[in-house]
């Protein structure tokens, strides 16, 4: 009997839901990713709550909104009020651990006000979003920093990688003629392999880690998140994968001239960050895009190790399987880099879920084209594992129905719009508007046609962009009279949304619903003569 007894959670950083073999780009070799989704679904649908990496997380990690949970950029600590998917899947029976990254920032303030111990039981988990921290490693580690003590740096310098920060200066470096260190935080280097041995770099570390997480926890429930770190910067791959893809291989970038001569305001203050200038430029695009593309095909061959060793110890059948990654990645597209923004490139995330189930046979190596968001695997895996809709808790909703065949895209049972929100209050382009750090905020509602956007404090306030017909996101059709309409129809679509946050969390709606219009029957008389 197949069911579901494990969790394997995957997240990659910064990629493309374009960029994934079996999403379509033409070059990209992702053959163990081809094979996971002809045994699972693809949704090619599927988006970022938020469009930076910690608040998209707390959106996956909660199954919560940005605007609900509040951690709105990264390291913007996340309430100790907010329940996660540690908390939730406990609540099941169910051991749930982190590999890799989470952008997560301790809500040091709120558990002082309660006077909650970091170093108790309670304390440890709540600072690190509610996971197991098997072994937490975000990624980014400049010397400035000081990480010597990072778990990964003192692995390095067992294996003779010698420094304060081989993280650096191996890892995420290339080595020059003169045996100089040519750093990997500038992309001019991208195309040189970093100073280490293949399976020593960060990826496969990552996996090695992983794996002694699985044969430690054996067949007990459990629930892995292995967050691995690339293809996100320093762009820096070991050999072979520095050179296994080349110019040649990047597709044009989807920008327009239209677009760049009369953007919106916020695009403008976007394109004039540096990252977004260099990107511009096609050869910092033909150096870096195939160094990205290197670093995919490196996860997914790390992915082959770690599903040959489910199958090895008779875990593949009992494992639900998620790969997905926390936002995307401009490129040069829209004469942007970077991210937050709601163009595709940059709030459309790689989706596939593998259901060991014998109920998911009805959709089994199908592409699904329902609108997914990063909210709803919280509620997927709790699911999974018997547990009961909290209510209150969750603005997700529940996959296994969808993977069981029961409910079809387009249909009144599922959701007809997709959010994701951004808050741009650290970004100079902020400062570039003129704006308040509170005004610094934009929503996008994603329809499978339209995508409607609003960003508070500029004019004009709304973009519209046609998918049909305008898949490019080239033409804004905001001030089109043609089109008010629409606007009309979306705005109220939003405000109906934001009015209908879950921010009630303290009552549920199950209580409510038995307790309406009780107050006679408690001895409360209210208006009676």
């Amino acid at each position: 009997m197949r069911e579901i007894r494990h969790v394997l959670f995957i997240m990659t950083d910064q990629q493309r839901a374009d960029y994934l073999g079996c999403a379509g780009h033409p070059s990209l070799r992702t053959p163990n990713l081809d094979a996971l989704a002809a045994e699972g679904v693809l949704f090619p649908n599927a988006f970022c709550n938020a469009t930076i990496c910690g608040s998209s997380r707390m959106s996956f990690y909660t199954g919560r909104y940005m605007s609900t949970h509040g951690a709105s950029w990264n390291n913007f600590p996340l309430s100790i009020a907010q329940k996660t998917l540690g908390d939730h899947m406990r609540a099941v029976g169910v051991r749930t651990a982190l590999v890799g990254k989470t952008h997560m920032s301790a809500d040091s303030e709120g558990m002082a006000r309660v006077h909650l111990d970091p170093e108790s039981e309670t304390g440890r988990l709540i600072a690190e979003c509610g996971f197991e921290p098997f072994e937490r490693d975000d990624g980014l580690h400049p010397s400035e920093g000081n990480p010597r003590d990072l778990a990964y740096n003192r692995y390095l310098r067992s294996l003779g990688y010698e420094g304060d920060n081989p993280w650096h200066d191996y890892a995420n470096a290339a080595e020059g003629p003169d045996g100089e260190i040519l750093s990997g935080w500038y992309m001019r280097n991208a195309h040189l392999p970093a100073r280490i041995r293949e399976e020593h770099s960060e990826t496969p570390y990552m996996t090695d880690r992983a794996i002694a997480f699985i044969e430690e926890a054996g067949d007990q429930p459990w629930c892995l998140h292995l967050s691995y770190i690339k293809p996100h910067w320093p762009y820096m791959a070991p050999a072979p994968y520095h050179a296994m893809y080349g110019a040649d291989d990047v597709p044009p970038a989807n920008r327009g001239n239209d677009e760049r001569a009369r953007p919106h305001p916020v695009h403008g203050a976007f394109m004039r960050h540096i990252d977004s200038e260099t990107f511009s430029r096609d050869e910092v695009r033909a150096r870096v895009i195939p160094t990205y593309m290197g670093l995919i095909s490196q996860i997914d061959d790390q992915l082959g190790r770690l599903f040959g060793v489910l199958k090895d110890k008779g875990l593949w059948d009992k494992t639900l399987i998620v790969y997905t990654s926390d936002h995307g990645d401009y490129l040069g597209d829209h004469w942007l880099g970077e991210k937050e923004m709601f163009h595709e490139e940059s709030v459309r995330i790689p989706m596939i879920v593998r259901d060991p189930r014998a109920a998911a046979d009805a959709t089994r190596g199908r592409v699904l084209d329902h609108l997914v968001e990063a909210i709803d695997l919280v509620p997927t895996f709790h699911a999974a594992f018997g547990g009961e809709d909290p209510g209150q808790w969750f603005e997700g909703r529940s996959l296994l129905p969808v993977l069981e065949g029961e409910i079809e895209a387009g249909s009144g049972d599922w959701r007809d719009i997709a959010v994701s929100e951004t808050d741009y209050a650290m970004r100079g382009a902020r400062v570039d508007l003129g704006l308040a750090p509170m005004e610094a905020r934009g929503i996008m509602l994603r329809s499978q046609r339209w995508k409607f956007v609003y960003w508070a404090g500029v004019e004009p306030p709304f973009q519209l962009f046609d998918l049909a017909a305008d898949p490019r996101e080239q033409v804004d059709l905001a001030g089109s009279p043609d089109h008010a309409p629409v606007i009309e129809s979306m705005r109220d679509r939003l405000i109906h949304w934001l009015a209908t946050r879950r921010t009630r969390v303290t009552v549920s709606d199950r209580r409510i619903e038995a307790t309406t219009d009780s107050s006679a029957k408690r001895g409360f008389l209210i208006g009676y003569w």
